[in-house]
């Protein structure tokens, strides 16, 4: 993958991380794609992409604990978010 394309990828998912609609749920996704996403690889970009596909309170309850994380859902890049938000 061109450099280039990654780099718009990347810009993309911020920008949705920003502007998803429900407030809570976009600060706790753009501070860590502030954060982390420049970081990174493609594969961990796609499983993001991914992520981003989830309903704001599916994700804003594995965040906060409200409610387990499905099988299904579960990645190395939701890992390390509900981490970013532990710490």
């Amino acid at each position: 993958m061109e450099p280039e394309e990654i780099a718009m990828r990347r810009r993309r998912l911020k920008f949705r991380c920003w502007h998803r609609g429900m407030r809570e749920v976009d600060l706790l996704l753009g501070r860590f794609a502030d954060a982390e996403v420049d970081q990174l690889d493609s594969e961990r970009l796609t499983e993001f992409e991914v992520l981003l596909d989830t309903p704001d309170q599916d994700i804003l309850a594995w965040i906060v604990g409200g409610a387990p994380v499905p099988e299904d859902k579960r990645s190395p890049l939701l890992a390390r978010l509900l981490a970013f938000h532990a710490a």
